[in-house]
């Protein structure tokens, strides 16, 4: 009823019904308020159409009740949402390769669709990542390696001193960020590993508009394509700044209360005033 009601009195510029391949919203879980299977449900039942997936974010789904878990998963299969793990795979790693491949074949009996690798937390070799993405395909589950862009934070020292302490300076590095070209070389293995999105985490790169990194997402999409690649928008700024640059085709990883506003944006014929249905304090 409420689909045909947005479709019939708001219009729909061209977005496709689910399953998408582009302009997937993915939500993160409210996990820090620990919020009730009911909190869970309402947000599917009145947003559910708009939302992709689910992602239990910061390995949350590990201090959780299984049964909990289960039960979402199972709710978000009904609205046709997909389910993704957080940053837990790498506390995996000190029982080697037997104990991620129960990870994997546990997630799937908890009803998981996609299991996230956070490529810097793992420090895996190359080789090594790529076998997990290749474990994680063989198990029927989705593979989606994260990568974030470092910047070099200067020579701040590390470790106790006293205050004004004098400290023997350091050469500085020449590079400021990280090779990017290496990044994506690495995404684009993981692609043809099997893996089904690259995800880019938004510190140094998206966090915020005055230090927005254009020239880096631009490399990215530009390599590895739209499709591809999903990007995590931490603010409603953000939120403007890649519908309007990248249309309403973009993948994005939002916060759950900021899923109607991403709706909005991605162009249902609401004008470009969109204040009367985000809101006034959203400018």
């Amino acid at each position: 009823m409420s689909a045909y009601w947005w479709k019939t009195f708001a219009g729909d510029e061209d977005r496709p019904e689910k399953p998408r391949r582009c302009g997937v919203t993915e939500m993160r879980s409210p996990h820090y308020s620990l919020s009730s299977q009911d909190m869970i449900q309402e947000i599917f039942e009145s947003m559910g159409q708009f939302v992709d997936g689910l992602k239990f974010s910061g390995g949350s789904h590990s201090l959780l009740p299984r049964e909990f878990v289960k039960e979402v998963t199972e709710m978000a299969h009904r609205h046709d949402i997909y389910v993704s793990t957080g940053d837990w795979a790498e506390h995996l790693l000190r029982k080697g390769p037997s104990g991620f491949k129960e990870y994997v074949e546990e997630c799937k009996l908890m009803g998981f669709d996609t299991i996230e690798l956070n490529v810097d937390s793992l420090e895996v070799p190359e080789e090594t990542l790529l076998r997990y993405v290749r474990l994680i395909k063989n198990g029927g589950l989705r593979a989606k390696p994260q990568f974030a862009v470092k910047f070099n934070k200067s020579d701040i020292p590390a470790g106790d001193r006293a205050f004004g302490a004098y400290i023997v300076p350091r050469p500085r590095s020449s590079e400021l960020v990280e090779d990017v070209d290496l990044l994506i070389r690495r995404a684009e293995r993981c692609l043809e590993a099997g893996a089904d999105m690259i995800m880019i985490d938004a510190d140094d790169v998206s966090k915020h508009t005055d230090s927005l990194r254009t020239d880096i997402i631009a490399k990215i999409i530009g390599r590895l394509g739209l499709e591809k690649t999903m990007f995590e928008a931490s603010n409603p700024q953000m939120l403007e700044w890649f519908i309007n640059q990248y249309s309403s085709k973009v993948n994005l990883f939002v916060d759950h209360s900021q899923v109607m506003d991403l709706e909005c944006l991605r162009g249902r014929n609401l004008g470009k005033n969109h204040s009367s249905v985000l809101g006034s304090s959203y400018f």
